[in-house]
């Protein structure tokens, strides 16, 4: 039976948002402040660290098939968050819309590549893993066009 690919035409929506949101973007733009000490370039850098985690989790489950991928833990989120922040905030505005965009794409198309096994082992395990990258994503673009347009 064939697995579910609903979420690549999310993914693909979700990316082509970011894309023209990246594009159309002004360093002053990319600099806002966001709330809790974000700014828009640090908040889309933050979409890009949650995508490069699955790209991590992906290429070690493919090393050691037997061994599922960590779920995240929902009791994590917030330090992992918070640790990451100062980071975020330190790459060139520019350069961390340029590479949320460039992550966005090789997940995306890392994800619509997966094999149905795998997809099936994922389910099975409870999802640890979500494909459907368009959720976290169209989260904080909603953001950053609620700030930009105050």
């Amino acid at each position: 039976m064939a697995a579910d690919r609903g979420y690549i035409a999310l993914n693909d929506a979700a990316r082509s948002r970011l894309r023209a949101l990246v594009a159309r973007l002004t360093d002053a733009d990319l600099a806002r402040p966001m709330p809790a000490g974000w700014t828009v370039a640090s908040v889309l850098a933050h979409v890009a660290f949650w995508d490069q985690r699955i790209l991590v989790l992906l290429d070690r489950w493919e090393q050691t098939p037997s061994t599922l991928p960590p779920a995240i833990n929902e009791a994590d989120v917030d330090w992992v968050n918070d640790a990451t922040k100062a980071l975020l905030l330190a790459m060139p505005p520019r350069r961390a819309a340029e590479v949320t965009v460039a992550t966005a794409e090789t997940v995306d198309a890392r994800v619509a590549a997966l094999p149905d096994d795998l997809l099936a082992r994922n389910k099975a395990a409870g999802s640890p893993l979500s494909m459907t990258r368009s959720a976290h994503r169209e989260e904080h673009l909603d953001e950053i066009e609620r700030v930009l347009r105050a």
